[in-house]
């Protein structure tokens, strides 16, 4: 069994990212594994200051949500990205939240497997590939770990439009191989 941190980025409940997670979620509970799904959704994330106090403390300074989702993570043994895909881009949130997990730098983590999910209106191979380079600038900070699979599903832009979409039977075989 597996511990399984589900980040959803999107700022939009239902979003069709956040579909795809719930799927990628499905998929790892029916393997067995144990998943918590974190949303965005009404968390409180400041922007990074830079101060680079949390490479001594093991901890973000700035007082919100983000210490407690690093807690999670660095006691993960998967970690799933969900996005939107914005100007072939990662979502700003997610960027963000990635930024403030500086300070798990220098802190040992449990994580070996990174997966990155996303949707955009844009269909073409390479929407989603800026996106995955600024996840493996992440995923380059912890040696241990890997980008272990991208799940991209083009096409969709209102609100379910992913619905009935064959990629998300994707997500869910890709949550119950892992």
């Amino acid at each position: 069994m597996k511990r399984v941190i589900v980040i959803s980025t999107s700022l939009r409940r239902g979003s069709n990212s956040d579909i795809l997670a719930d799927q990628f979620v499905e998929g790892a509970k029916a393997a067995g594994n144990a998943v918590e799904k974190i949303s965005l959704v009404g968390k409180h994330i400041e922007f990074c200051k830079g101060c680079l106090a949390c490479q001594k403390l093991g901890r973000c300074v700035i007082n919100d949500d983000v210490n407690g989702i690093m807690a999670k993570v660095l006691k993960a043994d998967v970690v799933v990205w969900a996005t939107p895909i914005y100007y072939y881009e990662m979502s700003g949130q997610m960027k963000t939240l990635i930024d403030r997990m500086n300070a798990m730098y220098e802190q040992d983590y449990a994580f070996r497997d990174v997966y990155l999910l996303t949707t955009a209106a844009e269909d073409e191979e390479q929407t989603p590939k800026r996106a995955e380079t600024g996840l493996t600038g992440w995923i380059d900070c912890y040696p241990k770990c890997r980008l272990a699979g991208t799940l991209f599903c083009g096409g969709v832009n209102d609100a379910r439009e992913i619905e009935g979409n064959s990629k998300l039977q994707e997500a869910f075989e890709l949550g119950k191989n892992l």
